[in-house]
C-alpha cells in the first residue's frame, strides 16, 4: 500500500500537493487543512503515549493513532459524487466506519462510569498525562471544525465527522481519569480575578 524510497519529491514546491485520487490541489485547501490537522492530532496522541499510562491505555491510544491514519486516508480521497456507496470503486476506498465510532463510545462509557460527576468545568492540566490529553482534545476539536467546514463545501463521510466528535469526548474523559480522584483542577468562576 505504501512504498516510500525517497521522502522529498519537489512536487509540492509550488504550493500544491496530490490527493489520494491523484488530483492536484493547493496546500491551503480546506481538504488539506482538515487532514493536516488530523495528522497533527495523531502526533499529539503519540506524545501522550510517551507518558506513564494506566493499564490498557497504550493499546487504546495505539488503535486511535491507527484509526486517525484511516481518517486521513478517508479525507485525502474525495467521495465520488457520481458513484453510489455500493459501487466497486467506492467500496475499495478506505473510509472510517460506524464500528470505529462505536468502539470510541464503548471506551467513553467504560472510563466515564468510574468518574465522579462533574460539578464545574475542568481546567486543562493536572498530571502531565492529563495536560497532554487536553492538548490532544483541543486539536481534535480543531480537526472536527475543519472537517465540518470541508463538509459544507463538498461531500464528506458522515462517520468521519462522528469519529472526531466522539474522539474528543473520549480524550476529555481520559484526561479526567488521568488525574487522581479529587485532584482535578476545576474552574472557579471569578476565582482568578483577584490574583
Amino acid at each position: 500500500m505504501v512504498n516510500l524510497t525517497r521522502i522529498y519529491t519537489r512536487g509540492g514546491d509550488a504550493g500544491e500537493t496530490s490527493l489520494g485520487d491523484g488530483r492536484r490541489v493547493s496546500k491551503a485547501s480546506d481538504r488539506i487543512d482538515a487532514y493536516g490537522t488530523v495528522d497533527e492530532l495523531n502526533a499529539t496522541v503519540g506524545v501522550a503515549r510517551t507518558l506513564v499510562l494506566p493499564d490498557g491505555w497504550d493499546s487504546w491510544l495505539a488503535r486511535i493513532q491507527n484509526d486517525l491514519f484511516d481518517l486521513g486516508a478517508d479525507l485525502c480521497v474525495p467521495e465520488d459524487e457520481r458513484a453510489d456507496a455500493s459501487s466497486a470503486r467506492e467500496r475499495t476506498r478506505l473510509r472510517v466506519t460506524a464500528a470505529q465510532v462505536a468502539w470510541l463510545e464503548a471506551r467513553c462509557d467504560e472510563v466515564n462510569d468510574a468518574l465522579a460527576p462533574l460539578t464545574s468545568f475542568v481546567l486543562p492540566g493536572g498530571t502531565p498525562l492529563a495536560a497532554q490529553l487536553h492538548v490532544s482534545r483541543t486539536v481534535c476539536r480543531r480537526a472536527e471544525r475543519g472537517i465540518v467546514a470541508l463538509a459544507a463545501l463538498e461531500p464528506v463521510n458522515a462517520d468521519a465527522i462522528a469519529y472526531v466528535n466522539r474522539l474528543s469526548d473520549l480524550l476529555f474523559i481520559l484526561s479526567r481519569a488521568a488525574n487522581p480522584p479529587g485532584a482535578e483542577p476545576l474552574w472557579v468562576p471569578g476565582g482568578g480575578g483577584g490574583a
